[in-house]
C-alpha cells in the first residue's frame, strides 16, 4: 500500500488536501490530511466519493469524434487523429485570414490547479488568437472591496474561531464550505454569536442565534441602516473614525438620508426588531466578523450591497475596534509567477494582441465578432451548457463553428454538442499545485494513478498537440513541449515564493501543505466610505418589487453534494433516478396556494427567454415571491437565466440572480 498526497482542485472554498491509499495501482481509499492547517483532516462527501469517481464506468476513456454534430454518433479515433484535426483546422484558418483570431478557447475554473493553465500557454504560444476575459463568480465582489480597501487582504479564515460575533452575509458554508464550520461551532461554543443574513433559510442559518430573512437585492439598504444605527450609537468613536477614514463626515451626512426603521423593513422585507438586534450585536462586539458570501452579487446591484456591508464591517470592527475581520475571498495565485497563464504570446506583424471576450456574455459577444469570425473552440474545465447564462447564444454560435474540441473526464452538456471530445485526466493522475481563494495554505498535488485508459493532463495534451502543430508547420507554436510537469511547478516555486510559504523546494510540500506568511503590519491607506446615491439605491430595491408578468425571482444556489454539474452522476451521491428527471424547483406555501400546487406537481418555470420543466416542493420557509433551483441535472435551470450586462461598463460577475421567472402547472394531454 502506498500512501500519496493530493488536493481537491475543484472551484470550491475549501481545496482540501486529502491522502489517496493505493494497492497494486488502484485507488482504495481517500481521507483527508491532518497535516493541513485549515482543513484538518476532514474532507466532505464529494471528497470521499473521488473513489467512485476515478472509476466510473461513464468516466471517458478514449478521443471520440461526433458525425454529424449533436447526432450522438459517436466513433472511437487514436490521439494521432485527433491532434491531427485539431492542427489541420488551427492552421488552415490561421492560412485562411492570416492570422488566430479565429481560433479561441473558453475556460474557466473546473480545476484550479496551477498547471491546469496549460491551454492558455499554448494558445499565447500560436500568437493572438480569441478568448475570454473576466471572472463568472467573483469580480464584483472584488472590484467593490478594492473600492473601499486599496490593500485589502484577508485574514485566516481559522481567526473565525476568535470572534465574539460571526455575521454570515449571503453565504451558506454548511453546504458550500464545510470545513469552515468548525471554527464557527468553536467560537459559538466560546460565547459568541452568530448572525446569518439571506433570503434563504440555509443549513447555516438554522445554526444561528439570530436570522434575518430579506428579499433578494436588498442587503444594501440593510447595512446602510445598520452603519447608521451604528454611527449613532453613543458607544461609537466618531473621532476615531474620522483619524482613520478620508470621509466619514460626508458619509455621515449621507446615511442621515436613509429612511426610518419602518421603510427599511418594508423595503427589506426584514423585521424592525433584528435590524436593530443586528446593529445593537456590532455595536458591542469586541472582536466581529462579516463573510460576504457570492450570492449577493450576482444580482444588477451587487457590487453596491457588497460595498454597503463593508462600511457596516469598517464602522463595527475594522475602525471602531481594530479587531474586526471581513472576509470575502482574497487573490494568492496573484503571488504566483503564473508561468503558463502569462507565457508570452507570441508576435504578430500586424496584430497587437489577442482578442478579448467577456466570459459572462461570451457566446453573444463571440456570435458579433468579424474579420475573422470565430471558427474553432477549445472548451476546458468548465460545461458552458449547464452553468452559463444566455444559452440560446450558445446554441447560435456553435452553428457558426467549424470545430468545437471538448476536454472533460464525462460526458458533458457541452460535449454532446462537440465534434471531438477528450478523455482528461483525474486529479489523481497528474502532478499539480494547488492553492485555495478562502485560506491560505498551498499543497502539492501527487500523482498517485496512472491515466485512466487514453485519458491526459491537459498539459500533456498540449505539449503533444504543439508537437502536432509544429510537425504540419514548422514553428507555428513556441511553446516548450518538452517541459515536463516538474518543470513547470519549479517554475512556480520562485524565491519569492519559497520565502512567502517558508519551503525551499516542492520536496517540502511532500510532507505536507504549508501556509504563506500573511502581513502583520496593519495597511497605511484609510477607509473610504462607501457614499452611495441613496434615492437612487432605493429607487433600485423598489423596482426588484414583484411585477404581474413574472413575479417570481429566481435563485440558483449550489448544492451540498455537487459542484454545478460536477459529480452528478455518481450513485454515491446522487439517487439513481434524480439526474434523468425534471429539475426540483422549491416554491413558497403562497406561491403553492396561489396556483394551486402541491408537492410532487409538474410545473413550467418560464420567462420571456424560454421554459424548464420541474417537479414543485413546497417550502414553508421560503419568502413568497422567490422560486429556489439547484444548479445542474439532466435539464439545467440556465436554459432561462440570461446576463444583461452593466450601463457603466464595467467588468461584473454573471447575474444569476436577477433572472424573474413566473410558475404555471404542466398541462398532461389525454394521451400522455
Amino acid at each position: 500500500m502506498k500512501i500519496f498526497r493530493n488536493a481537491c482542485p475543484r472551484n470550491c472554498y475549501a481545496s482540501c488536501s486529502m491522502l489517496s491509499y493505493v494497492n497494486n495501482g488502484k485507488l482504495i481509499k481517500v481521507a483527508g490530511d491532518d497535516r493541513h492547517g485549515y482543513t484538518k483532516g476532514s474532507l466532505c462527501a464529494k471528497g470521499f466519493a473521488f473513489t467512485q469517481y476515478v472509476y466510473h464506468p461513464n468516466r471517458l476513456k478514449y478521443p471520440i469524434m461526433q458525425s454529424p454534430r449533436g447526432s450522438g454518433n459517436w466513433n472511437r479515433i487514436s490521439w494521432e487523429q485527433a491532434y491531427t484535426i485539431i492542427a489541420d483546422k488551427i492552421i488552415e484558418l490561421n492560412e485562411r485570414y492570416g492570422s488566430n483570431l479565429a481560433s479561441g478557447y473558453n475556460k474557466f475554473s473546473g480545476n484550479v490547479g496551477l498547471l491546469h493553465y496549460a491551454a492558455e500557454a499554448m494558445f499565447n504560444s500560436i500568437g493572438p488568437h480569441t478568448k475570454p476575459k473576466g471572472n463568472l463568480c467573483l469580480t464584483t465582489g472584488n472590484e467593490a472591496l478594492k473600492e473601499r480597501f486599496k490593500q485589502y487582504e484577508q485574514s485566516s479564515p481559522e481567526d473565525m474561531a476568535e470572534a465574539d460575533l460571526i455575521v454570515i452575509w449571503g453565504a451558506n458554508p454548511a453546504v458550500t464550505n464545510v470545513p469552515q464550520m468548525k471554527y464557527i461551532f468553536q467560537a459559538r461554543r466560546a460565547g459568541a454569536k452568530i448572525v446569518v443574513i439571506d433570503p434563504l433559510f440555509t443549513e447555516t442559518a438554522a445554526k444561528a442565534d439570530l436570522y434575518i430573512q430579506i428579499k433578494p437585492g436588498s442587503d444594501g439598504i440593510l447595512a446602510l441602516f445598520g452603519a447608521k444605527c451604528i454611527a449613532e450609537s453613543s458607544f461609537f468613536d466618531e473621532t476615531y473614525a474620522q483619524e482613520c477614514t478620508n470621509n466619514f463626515l460626508q458619509f455621515k451626512r449621507v446615511i442621515e438620508e436613509i429612511p426610518h426603521a419602518d421603510k427599511v423593513s418594508e423595503l427589506t422585507g426584514a423585521p424592525i426588531s433584528g435590524i436593530e438586534e443586528l446593529a445593537r450585536l456590532y455595536t458591542h462586539s469586541a472582536s466581529s466578523v462579516t463573510w460576504i458570501g457570492f450570492g449577493m452579487q450576482r444580482t444588477n446591484t451587487g457590487g453596491d450591497n457588497v460595498q454597503a456591508i463593508s462600511t457596516i464591517a469598517a464602522l463595527a470592527g475594522i475602525l471602531h475596534k481594530k479587531k474586526g475581520r471581513l472576509f470575502y475571498a482574497h487573490n494568492d495565485i496573484e503571488h504566483f509567477p503564473l508561468h503558463l497563464l502569462n507565457y508570452p504570446e507570441q508576435n504578430h506583424s500586424s496584430i497587437a494582441s489577442s482578442r478579448e471576450i467577456d466570459i459572462n456574455s461570451f457566446a453573444q459577444s463571440a456570435i458579433e465578432v468579424t474579420d475573422p469570425p470565430l471558427k474553432f473552440l477549445w472548451i476546458a474545465s468548465r460545461n458552458p451548457f449547464s452553468q452559463d447564462n444566455n444559452l440560446q447564444s450558445w446554441l447560435k454560435l456553435i452553428q457558426q463553428l467549424e470545430l468545437i474540441v471538448t476536454v472533460d473526464l464525462f460526458m458533458t452538456k457541452t460535449a454532446e454538442i462537440s465534434d471531438i471530445v477528450l478523455p482528461a485526466a483525474a486529479h489523481f493522475e497528474e502532478l499539480d499545485l494547488i492553492v485555495s481563494y478562502w485560506h491560505h495554505w498551498i499543497s502539492i498535488n501527487e500523482q498517485s494513478l496512472t491515466g485512466y485508459f487514453e485519458s491526459k493532463s491537459d498539459l500533456q495534451i498540449t505539449r503533444e498537440l504543439t508537437n502536432k502543430l509544429n510537425e504540419l508547420s514548422p514553428g507555428f507554436s513556441t511553446f516548450p513541449s518538452v517541459l515536463e510537469p516538474l518543470d513547470w511547478i519549479q517554475k512556480e516555486l520562485s524565491p519569492e515564493i519559497q520565502e512567502l510559504y517558508g519551503i525551499q523546494s516542492y520536496k517540502d510540500l511532500l510532507s505536507g501543505p504549508q501556509k504563506k506568511k500573511l502581513e502583520e503590519t496593519p495597511s497605511k491607506e484609510k477607509f473610504h466610505f462607501y457614499i452611495p446615491d441613496v434615492s437612487a439605491f432605493l429607487k433600485d430595491v423598489s423596482e426588484q418589487e414583484e411585477s404581474l408578468l413574472f413575479p417570481f425571482q429566481m435563485i440558483t444556489p449550489q448544492s451540498l453534494l455537487k459542484i454545478h454539474s460536477q459529480y452528478e452522476q455518481l450513485s454515491w451521491l446522487t439517487q439513481a433516478d434524480e439526474y434523468e428527471h425534471d429539475v426540483v424547483a422549491e416554491i413558497s406555501s403562497f406561491a403553492a396556494e396561489k396556483n394551486g400546487l402541491k408537492s410532487e406537481d409538474s410545473i413550467e418555470i418560464y420567462n420571456e427567454y424560454g421554459w424548464v420543466e420541474a417537479k414543485v416542493m413546497v417550502n414553508a420557509h421560503l419568502s413568497k415571491y422567490i422560486v429556489l433551483v439547484k444548479q445542474g441535472g439532466n435539464k439545467p435551470i440556465n436554459w432561462i437565466i440570461v446576463h444583461q450586462g452593466n450601463d457603466q461598463c464595467q467588468e461584473t460577475s454573471t447575474h444569476f440572480y436577477d433572472s424573474k421567472v413566473n410558475i404555471r402547472k404542466k398541462v398532461v394531454s389525454a394521451g400522455g
